[in-house]
């Protein structure tokens, strides 16, 4: 009993040393957290950088659409127009005869330019000025002035692309900005992902450390046992390959932990330097989700809800330019004032009425029903999209209650496991002070040992489930339900920061 006793003591004593020299070896390392891990990934990964550039490229599509409904103001010319070459002229006889040029001109054209968004057509307010000179002797020089003049093009029966942007447009960025959240969600998972990983790797080294350890003093134990007579032959020799197994896993164990740390630290943008030390979250907030709740929050603000209507407006208005293409009229309109002399000052007093309608028509009168085909084909486009969208729609909606009631039960099963993971580690305590005493087989040992790991793994396991079900119902939601809050972002911020 007393040899017992000692070897109790002795292997009690090698834990505790083995245990403090563990501590000391990761002292210099960095330690990380999961909020901390997430708040890195959100700033300096990959994933985050090509989710802001994809933002910036809707925001500024979103700004050059505003900037069409705006006025513009524009200048156009030709400065210098030097032309110095031979062209044909009939003279009065109806023969022909080639007449030299040589001239200087120079034009410019100020204008302010205005979208009709209601009717599709374009109004020009336009004021020009022109000027030529014939180069050589008696040469002379001519002005002519437009001051100001009106000008409307209107496309008729046509499709008004403006309208349709009207539309189309503030979804298109409210579907980006929406994205953008959702992607920054999917950052954090796949953030949660890589660090439960690389922790369930350090667990895995710890365990199979200590277990070597644990198998090395047991071997040691037994050796001293067998010489007394405690136990059998098999079992110190089973011992001694629990001891080489223990080797194995532990080689093993830091290989894995390597390749994990890499991917956290390659995805979080950190330096290979860094020897990074996962900390296991304490605990996660108890809360039921309701599927009404959470699916409404996704209806009406993830992206889905918007990507869809962009697509129903999307096939309306392919749909509208085929019908628009049956036909094509064009009215252009303009007046004003023109004058013309050879000085600069009296081309704007001498000013003459200039008005000009022009109607252009094409009216296919045989195309063999080429257009009405294309009218044919949009709308069949548009009716493959909503039977599509009326599916996708169908699965969102069961992804989202399949979601819910993961979430549900992993509150129960992340429970369980905790629960699960102290009951295994205090068996296996008791499995190796009754081993000592003689009381079990080796057997009993290895499982009670096995136990222990495994419910140590299955515990950090459910509670990756547990976080990654919640970050991904809010990355549908885009919503806070610990703070009851909607998952809000300054988009001007964001895009000119």
């Amino acid at each position: 009993m007393k040899g017992n006793i000692l070897l109790a003591a002795c292997m009690l004593f090698s834990f505790a040393t083995f245990a403090q020299n563990d501590t000391l070896t990761e002292e210099h390392e960095r330690v990380i957290t999961l909020p901390e891990a997430i708040a890195l990934a959100r700033i300096q990964s990959v994933d985050a950088a090509v989710a802001l550039n994809e933002l910036k490229t809707a925001y500024w599509e979103y700004r050059t659409f505003r900037a069409d409904l705006l006025p513009e103001i524009n200048l156009a010319g030709t400065l210098p127009n030097y032309n110095k070459s031979y062209s044909r002229y009939q003279n009065s006889d109806g023969s022909y005869s080639f007449v030299r040029n040589n001239t200087l001109g120079l034009a410019g054209t100020l204008s302010v330019d205005q979208n009709l968004w209601f009717t599709g057509g374009k109004l020009s307010l336009a004021s020009s000025l022109e000027y030529i000179q014939q180069l050589g002797s008696g040469g002379e020089k001519r002005f002519m002035s437009v001051p100001v003049s009106l000008e409307l093009t209107q496309p008729i029966f046509g499709v008004n692309n403006l309208k349709w942007n009207r539309r189309i447009e503030p979804v298109k960025y409210a579907e980006a900005k929406a994205r953008f959240i959702t992607a920054t969600e999917e950052v954090t998972m796949k953030t949660i992902t890589y660090f439960f990983n690389l922790l369930l790797a350090k667990e895995a080294l710890n365990t199979a450390r200590q277990n070597k350890m644990n198998s090395d003093r047991l071997y040691e134990v037994a050796i001293a046992k067998r010489k007394m007579g405690q136990i059998s032959e098999n079992d110190l020799l089973q011992l001694n390959l629990n001891a080489l197994q223990g080797k194995a896993d532990v080689t093993e164990a830091e290989s894995n932990l390597n390749a994990n740390m890499f991917r956290l630290r390659s995805f979080l943008g950190l330096s290979e330097d860094e020897n990074l030390t996962p900390v296991l979250p304490e605990s996660a907030p108890d809360m039921k989700m309701e599927y009404n709740l959470v699916l409404n929050k996704a209806l009406e603000r993830n992206s889905f809800a918007q990507n869809v209507r962009r697509r129903q407006l999307q096939a309306d208005y392919d749909v509208a330019i085929a019908r628009g293409n049956l036909r094509s009229i064009d009215l252009f309109a303009s007046v004003g004032y023109t004058g013309q002399n050879r000085s600069l000052s009296s081309v704007y007093q001498e000013l003459l009425d200039n008005q000009i309608v022009q109607v252009g028509v094409k009216i296919p009168i045989l195309d063999w029903g080429k257009r009405r085909g294309k009218v044919r084909v949009a709308e069949s486009n548009r009716e493959v999209i909503l039977s599509r969208i009326r599916q996708e729609q169908m699965d969102f909606n069961q992804n989202i209650y399949l979601l819910v009631a993961n979430f549900n039960n992993q509150s129960q099963q992340l429970g369980i496991a905790q629960e699960a993971d102290g009951i295994a580690e205090k068996r296996y305590k008791t499995s190796v002070e009754t081993f000592m005493i003689g009381q079990i087989s080796t057997l009993d040992l290895n499982d009670a040992q096995n136990s222990k790991d495994e419910a140590r793994q299955k515990h950090i396991s459910e509670l990756y489930y547990y976080w990654y079900y919640f970050y991904q119902i809010r990355s549908l939601t885009l919503w806070d339900f610990e703070r009851n809050s909607e998952l809000e972002v300054d988009f001007e911020d964001v895009v000119r920061g």
